[in-house]
């Protein structure tokens, strides 16, 4: 069975039933973008409200503004990495529980159709009521499964997601920057290279491990 991908929320496997297709959420964190952080945010407000009410004032008080791009901080970090592929372990036990149910229906599906005009109205109705309680059994384990994955997911990034603040804030102080923005934050729509320090955050988040 090939793996699937649903428009708008990525899935670890799927199956299409009677009802349409069900699925597992991979978790955005480990596997691409990670939960937005809310001190970060709130840094990103004031950062911005910052610049707007400073305005030229700035040159001469000396401000000095960092950009750090926070996915691709993670992601690179050493124990980022670690997360990332035990949470893609994680998955693949997930996908092993799910796949001989989906096999399984499947063939019973396949089954139905080739016998569905030779059978007894009895036996044809006997057969989707398995293919119906099959499917509900899926969909309850696949729900289980996601359920697990969110909780696998928060308990490898909140370390992370803390700890990398941790150090924001310390290369901050240490390094005299004014004000750090995310990367990407809505209203931030230009910098130039020379304010990124993402390679400085990643470089100390190693070192503090």
């Amino acid at each position: 069975m090939a793996l699937r991908f649903r428009r708008g929320r990525p899935v670890v496997f799927a199956v299409r039933t009677p009802r349409g297709r069900v699925g597992v959420p991979a978790g955005s964190a480990l596997r691409g973008r990670p939960h937005r952080l809310r001190v970060l945010e709130a840094l990103v407000l004031f950062g911005l409200a910052a610049i707007l009410v400073w305005g030229t004032a700035a040159q001469d008080e000396g401000i000095k503004i960092g950009v750090v791009d926070i996915d691709q901080a993670i992601s690179s970090t050493t124990e980022g990495k670690a997360a990332r592929e035990e949470f893609a372990r994680k998955q693949r036990e997930a996908e092993g529980k799910i796949q001989p149910m989906i096999e399984k229906y499947q063939g019973l599906e396949e089954d139905l159709k080739q016998k569905k005009f030779v059978l007894s109205d009895e036996a044809l109705f006997q057969k989707q009521l398995d293919l119906a309680s099959m499917r509900n059994e899926i969909e309850t384990k696949m729900k289980e499964l996601e359920n697990q994955l969110q909780v696998d997911q928060k308990r490898l990034e909140a370390p992370l997601t803390k700890k990398l603040v941790d150090v924001i804030e310390g290369a901050g102080k240490e390094a005299g920057f004014t004000i750090i923005l995310r990367r990407g934050s809505p209203g931030l729509l230009y910098t130039r290279e020379a304010l990124d320090i993402t390679d400085l955050i990643i470089k100390k988040y190693n070192q503090k491990s």
